[in-house]
């Protein structure tokens, strides 16, 4: 059994990136740069926020934070991702999620351009990966896929079963491991007889958000097993979705929580960014 370490490869990654980012910089005499959007006051995405300026700080990437009120209105908000739209220096916008109850996300996420849609999430980049072309893919999958990669891990030809249909890790998922030319299985809260599905997998990816989901009967041996979940156990300590403990002796390959694709993520949100800002510097 491997643990796949999405902390060290992250770390790679951001040094790789600082190489492009720096050869961009002497070509068009700037940064990259990533506008990163909160609103209100959620303490969880503040912490994400400030992990993704720290990133883009070490991948040498030019980082634009703009905080906003909780009560600030639906206008106020698009005025501000409209004029970053415009903005040259600007190749990326980031909008944190989820924002107040009172906001329309999905009109907030539709004015970013697609050319700027570093998470991935508008509907052109998201048609564009059902197409099997080139966009930007949402961080998460994207990352999982670059942790395959770089352990050596062959998708093609593999059954690979991804449980949770969301449509920033699910789905996704889904289209980029068909991309890579495996067979896909997408289970969710209707699928009748979840631990069958799960056993047939090559490529287990669990992206549910339920502590201990996934036990050692549900998965196959010799299976490679991704945990997208974050959780709290009732120790009180971050935890995914796989049991990894009773898990780990049965597989070849296990993500950890935490430590595993969290890192990636964040990594393949600055790999977006560079790669907008050599698209259209």
């Amino acid at each position: 059994m491997t643990i796949l370490d999405g902390k060290a490869v992250a770390a790679q990654i951001r040094a790789e990136l600082r190489a492009r980012t720096l050869e961009f910089e002497r070509k068009h005499g700037k940064q990259a740069g990533l506008a990163v959007v909160l609103i209100g006051n959620d303490p969880a995405s503040a912490i994400y926020v400030r992990n993704k300026i720290k990133g883009c700080e070490e991948a040498g990437i030019r980082s634009f934070a703009y905080e906003l009120p909780e009560k600030i209105s639906q206008e106020e908000a698009l005025a501000l991702i409209r004029r970053l739209a415009e903005d040259k220096k600007v190749h990326g916008i980031l909008l944190q999620l989820p924002v107040p109850g009172h906001l329309d996300a999905a009109a907030l996420l539709g004015a970013i351009p697609p050319e700027k849609d570093v998470d991935g999430f508008s509907a052109e980049n998201i048609g564009k990966l059902a197409l099997g072309e080139e966009g930007s893919a949402a961080c998460t999958p994207l990352g999982i896929m670059e942790l395959l990669l770089r352990y050596g891990i062959t998708v093609s030809g593999k059954r690979a079963v991804v449980v949770g249909r969301s449509r920033i890790v699910g789905r996704p998922m889904a289209l980029l491991l068909l991309n890579a030319d495996a067979t896909v299985t997408v289970c969710h809260s209707k699928t009748k007889d979840l631990k069958e599905e799960c056993r047939r997998a090559d490529i287990l990816i669990s992206a549910v958000g339920r502590a201990g989901l996934i036990g050692p009967d549900m998965v196959k041996e010799g299976a490679v097993v991704i945990d997208v979940g974050m959780n709290r156990g009732a120790d009180g300590k971050l935890c995914g979705d796989v049991d990894f403990a009773a898990v780990k002796e049965k597989v070849s390959f296990i993500t950890p929580v935490p430590g595993g694709v969290g890192p990636m993520t964040i990594a393949m949100l600055l790999t977006n960014v560079c790669r907008a800002a050599e698209r259209n510097p």
